[in-house]
C-alpha cells in the first residue's frame, strides 16, 4: 500500500503553486520541490508558516513535514532573502551590487537553476576563500569559516542529570546567533559571521544564501521607452526602499594598540585648537568577546593633507603620497581599516572638554554618515555569498569627542549597508540646519531617486511609514566599541625618553618634517638602536618620500626588519649604499650647524664671515640662498 501524499500550497509574489509531498519528506526536500515548482533561478528564498515572514521553516535534513505539523492543504509563504532576485524577468529586479566599480551595469540572468545552485554551493565550501568575481576574502574571514562558532556551556549541577561526558538541553552548546545569550552579554549587534550562520542554519552552508545590496539606480538598457527623463517603466525602475536598523555588524570592536597612538594624534588639537582627521592602519583579527567576532586593531594613524579650523575640517586637498603610504603599510603587514576625526571644544575655565554629542543632539551628523558611507564603499568587504563578490565593509569610523563627564573619549561606528547604497547612488544629502537629520534627494531630469521610507511609532504605538525627507540618521548607524587594551601592545616601539618624529602634513612650527628634523631625530640613537629609530610609521613614510633622496624602492629589507623585529636585518640595511648617503648628509648637517654657530659667535648675527657677503647656490637643490646662511633655506642641507 503506497504512502498517502499531501498537497501544500505555496504563495509568493508571483502567485500560488501546489507542491506534492510525502509526510516523511524533510524540509530540505520541501525547499527543492518549491524551487522546481516555481522554476526559480536559485535557492535564495525562505518559507514561512504565517504571513509577514513569521514562523520560518528552516531547511534541515532531519526535520520532517510531519514533525512540523504540515498537513494536506496547508498554505505556506515564500519570500526572498535580503532582497534577492528570484525571477530574472521580474519587474522589480534589482541587479546592482556593491562592488568597487560604481558604473551602472546590468547583470545577465542565468537560465540554468542547476548551475546557480552549484555555483553557490561550491563558492561557500571553497577553502581558498575566493568570491564570485575572483577577489580573495580577508585572512580573518578564512579563519572564522574554520570555526564552528558554538558557545560552549558548563554542566549545570542543578538541572543536568547525566554523566560528565554527556550533555542535555541545559548544557549543550548554543549557536553564535542565540538571541538570549547576546542579550545577556549586552551584545547589541551580532557579528557578520554569526548572521551568516543564522541564514545557513541546518542546511549546506551557503546553498540558500545570496547577499545583494539594494540599488537606487535605473536599470540601463531598457528598450521599451526612451531613456529617463523621457520615459521609465516597472522593468527598469528601482524599488522603493524601507530603512531598517541593521542587526549585524562587520566589525565588532576597534582597538588601538596603546594610548600613545591616540595621544600623538590629539597633539595637533592641543597645539592649534583645530580639528583633525586621520586614517587608521592596522589589521583585522578574531575578537574573542563576541561569537565569531572581528576586531580592527590599530597600529598607526596617517594624517593626510587637510584644511581645518576650530569647527570644521576638509579633505579636499590632493594627497600625492597616498599610494606610497598604502604600499609601505602593506609591506609592514597592515592595511587601511578606518578613519578617525576629532570634535573637541575646550572648556578653558574647567580644563575639560564640552559634551556636545549625546542623545539630545546627535552621535554622528548626516555629513559624517555620508563620509563614512563613502569610505566604506571605497573599502568593500569580500564575501563569497555575494554575486558581485563584495557585501558591506569592515571600514570603521572613530570620533574623538567629550563624554558625559567632560573627558576626552572615543566612539566607534559603522553605517549600514543600506546607507552605503544610498551614498553610492547619490541619494543621501545632509540638511542645512539640523546635523542629526539627512534627506533623500528628489528626482530630477538628471537622476531618478526612488522613494525611501523609515518606520516610527505614532501616538498609539503603531508603526507607520514616513517619507525620508528628512531622515533621522540613527536608522543608518551601527555602534562599534572603540578602546585601548589594559596591557598595551606595540607594533612600533615607543620610548618616552626619546623625542618623537613629527607627524606628516602638520603645517605648524615645531611639527614640520624636513631633513634637519630627521638629523636631530637620528642623533638620539646609537648604532645599536637603529631598529628602534626606524620603528616609527611616520619616520618610514618620510624616508620613503624624501624630496632629495627618496628610498622607497630600496626599503623592502628595512620594512621586513621592522615588521619582524629583526635587528640583524636592520643593521645590514643600515650599511647599504643608500642609507650610507643619508648618514653622510646627516653628518655634514651636524658639522655645518656647528660651524654656523661658531661663525655667529665670532662675526655677529649678520654672518659676514660666510661667503664674503655673496649669495650662494645650493649644490643639492639649486636654490639661491642669502650669504649668511650656513644651510639651504629650501632643503636644509649644508652649504
Amino acid at each position: 500500500m503506497s504512502k498517502r501524499k499531501i498537497m501544500l500550497r505555496v504563495q509568493s509574489s508571483e502567485g500560488t503553486r501546489r507542491v506534492e509531498c510525502d509526510p516523511q519528506d524533510t524540509t530540505m526536500d520541501l525547499f527543492q520541490k518549491v524551487h522546481d515548482a516555481f522554476g526559480l533561478g536559485g535557492f535564495c528564498f525562505a518559507l514561512f508558516r504565517e504571513r509577514g515572514c513569521k514562523d520560518e521553516i528552516s531547511s534541515s535534513r532531519s526535520k520532517t513535514l510531519k514533525s512540523l505539523g504540515l498537513n494536506h492543504g496547508d498554505l505556506i509563504y515564500l519570500a526572498p532573502i535580503n532582497g534577492a532576485v528570484l525571477w530574472p524577468n521580474d519587474a522589480s529586479m534589482n541587479s546592482h551590487s556593491n562592488t568597487p566599480d560604481t558604473s551602472e551595469k546590468s547583470e545577465p540572468s542565468t537560465s540554468s537553476s542547476q548551475t546557480i545552485a552549484t555555483r553557490w554551493k561550491s563558492s561557500s565550501s571553497s577553502s581558498t576563500g575566493s568570491t564570485s568575481n575572483g577577489s580573495q576574502e580577508d585572512e580573518v574571514d578564512l579563519q572564522l569559516w574554520k570555526m564552528d562558532g558554538q558557545i560552549k556551556r558548563d554542566r549545570d549541577d542543578k538541572f543536568c542529570r547525566h554523566g560528565a561526558n554527556a550533555c542535555c538541553l541545559h548544557c549543550s552548546p548554543l549557536e553564535p546567533f542565540d538571541e538570549a545569550y547576546l542579550k545577556e552579554q549586552k551584545i547589541k549587534h551580532m557579528s557578520f559571521h554569526s548572521y551568516l550562520r543564522k541564514l545557513t542554519a541546518g542546511v549546506d552552508r551557503g546553498k540558500f544564501v545570496a547577499l545583494e545590496d539594494i540599488s537606487c539606480r535605473i536599470k540601463l538598457g531598457c528598450k521599451d521607452h526612451p531613456p529617463w527623463p523621457r520615459g521609465i517603466c516597472s522593468k527598469c525602475q528601482p524599488n522603493a526602499v524601507t530603512l531598517n536598523r541593521q542587526i549585524y555588524r562587520h566589525v565588532d570592536n576597534v582597538m588601538f594598540e596603546n594610548p600613545q597612538i591616540v595621544e600623538r594624534f590629539l597633539d595637533y588639537w592641543r597645539v592649534t585648537g583645530h580639528q583633525r582627521i586621520g586614517f587608521l592602519y592596522g589589521t583585522y583579527e578574531i575578537h574573542a568577546d563576541v561569537p565569531l567576532g572581528i576586531r580592527a586593531t590599530v597600529s598607526a594613524i596617517y594624517e593626510p593633507p587637510q584644511e581645518s579650523s576650530r569647527d570644521s575640517v576638509s579633505l579636499l586637498l590632493p594627497d600625492d603620497k597616498e599610494e606610497v603610504v598604502d604600499d609601505v603599510a602593506r609591506q609592514l603587514g597592515m592595511c587601511r581599516i578606518g578613519w578617525i576625526f576629532t570634535d573637541l571644544i575646550a572648556d578653558v575655565q574647567k580644563g575639560t572638554v564640552q559634551h556636545v554629542r549625546n542623545i539630545e543632539s546627535h552621535f554622528l551628523s548626516a555629513q559624517e554618515c555620508i563620509m563614512a558611507g563613502h569610505f566604506q564603499n571605497q573599502h568593500p568587504n569580500p564575501c563569497r555569498f555575494s554575486p558581485g563578490g563584495y557585501f558591506g565593509s569592515k571600514f570603521a569610523t572613530v570620533c574623538v569627542t567629550g563624554d558625559s563627564t567632560n573627558q576626552v573619549h572615543m566612539e566607534g561606528y559603522q553605517v549600514s549597508n543600506q546607507c552605503m547604497a544610498l551614498v553610492r547612488d547619490g541619494c543621501l544629502v545632509p540638511t542645512k540646519d539640523a546635523s542629526e537629520l539627512g534627506s533623500i534627494r528628489e528626482s530630477s531630469d538628471k537622476q531618478y531617486v526612488p522613494d525611501v521610507y523609515y518606520k516610527e511609532k505614532d501616538n498609539y504605538g503603531n508603526e507607520v511609514p514616513r517619507l525620508a525627507r528628512p531622515l533621522p540618521v540613527e536608522y543608518l548607524l551601527v555602534d562599534v566599541p572603540a578602546s585601548t587594551p589594559l596591557v598595551p601592545q606595540y607594533k612600533f616601539h615607543v620610548d618616552s625618553s626619546i623625542s618623537q618624529f613629527p607627524v606628516e602634513n602638520r603645517m605648524v612650527q615645531g611639527h614640520l618634517q624636513d631633513f634637519g628634523t630627521l638629523s636631530s631625530y637620528m642623533r638620539q640613537f646609537t648604532e645599536d638602536q637603529f631598529l628602534l629609530a626606524m620603528s616609527d610609521f611616520h619616520v618610514l613614510l618620510y624616508i620613503a618620500t624624501m624630496d632629495m633622496l627618496p628610498l622607497r624602492e630600496h626599503m623592502a629589507p628595512l620594512l621586513e626588519a621592522v615588521r619582524t623585529g629583526n635587528s640583524a636585518l636592520a643593521s645590514e640595511w643600515r650599511h647599504s649604499e643608500q642609507w650610507g648617503t643619508v648618514e653622510q648628509l646627516i653628518a655634514a648637517t651636524e658639522v655645518s650647524s656647528a660651524s654656523g654657530s661658531h661663525s655667529l659667535d665670532h662675526h655677529g648675527a649678520s654672518g659676514s664671515g660666510l661667503g664674503g657677503g655673496a649669495k650662494w647656490t645650493c649644490p643639492h637643490c639649486t636654490f639661491i640662498n642669502a650669504p649668511h646662511l650656513s644651510s639651504c633655506e629650501m632643503c636644509n642641507l649644508p652649504r
